[in-house]
């Protein structure tokens, strides 16, 4: 049994360092060990479990179904003996977290350095990325998302609600005049991430609906390079009020027509199961959504 784990552990070391050497050097063993126990797995189970070229290494189908059960198998062990040795619930293992750029770098990512540096036995990868991602293939405990949920094979749990407001630098609006009225705002120019709606959707302060064509002369697909230029003077923006907190308190951002803003939009993590949530998740869950709060 115990050889069975170190073989497991060495499969899974494998994949995620990236080659046999590192998991050698990751498990304190040789490479002649590792590649002993990796066929010695294959073996066992009757299939080829990671391909292996002069360039690269990757799981073959079968090691790829094979992986998350495994982390899964591993993790439990371990919490396990955490447990026993520490008489607590203590989260073990790798955390998997999948956020948008801004949010992600803003809110995400400072509580996952502090999750790590209060458990030892933790680590943690955090994916940003606005586009789409491979929630599975990526091996993702826990994706945060902003907005209506598009993967129905995960478990959504809402953490805050989000909504959009424009904003511009001072010296922008300075320059260019401070907008009184939604017929204002088209003499101004909108900054704009590609892949979102060319119109601005937005809610009055009595509850009326309006969609504004806003000319861009600047759009890109990246939401930071879109901050940037609001920062530098280049235009408005429609942005997350919860991303664009700080800069508002400290007079980087003003608000432009403060009584307009986006319908909300829920800010929520994408779960692969309710069944089982490791400790890991809750913890992580915890304290993010104590984050948003704080931001908001």
């Amino acid at each position: 049994m115990l050889d069975d784990l170190d073989e497991l552990r060495t499969f899974q070391s494998i994949l995620a360092r990236g080659s046999l050497s590192a998991a050698g050097r990751d498990l304190g063993v040789s490479l002649a060990v590792v590649s002993k126990r990796l066929a010695s797995l294959e073996r066992r189970v009757g299939h080829r479990l990671i391909h292996r070229t002069t360039r690269r290494l990757s799981a073959t189908d079968e090691g790829a179904a094979l992986l998350p059960h495994l982390d899964r198998m591993l993790e439990a062990l371990e919490a396990a003996e955490a447990r026993l040795v520490q008489g607590r619930d203590e989260p073990v293992g790798v955390l998997r977290v999948s956020a948008p750029i801004a949010l992600g770098r803003l809110h995400v990512a400072p509580v996952l350095a502090d999750l790590v540096a209060v458990h030892p036995r933790l680590d943690a990868e955090l994916r940003l990325s606005d586009g789409f991602i491979d929630l599975l293939e990526s091996r993702i405990d826990v994706a945060v998302r902003i907005g209506p949920a598009r993967d129905s094979t995960f478990v959504m749990r809402k953490l805050a609600d989000s909504r959009r407001i424009l904003v511009a630098s001072p010296t922008y609006l300075d320059r260019r005049g401070r907008p009184a009225t939604l017929d204002d705002l088209k003499s101004h120019y909108a900054l704009r991430t590609l892949g979102w709606t060319a119109l601005w959707r937005l809610t009055g302060p009595r509850g009326e609906v309006a969609e504004i064509d806003q000319p861009s002369r600047l759009r890109t697909d990246n939401g930071e390079v879109v901050h940037d230029w609001a920062l530098n003077g280049h235009g408005v923006m429609l942005k997350s009020e919860i991303d664009v907190g700080a800069d508002l308190r400290a007079g980087r951002l003003e608000r432009v027509l403060p009584g307009w803003q986006s319908p909300d939009a829920p800010i929520y993590a994408l779960l692969p199961s309710s069944a089982h949530v490791p400790t890991k998740v809750r913890l992580f869950l915890t304290r993010l959504e104590a984050a948003l709060d704080a931001a908001g």
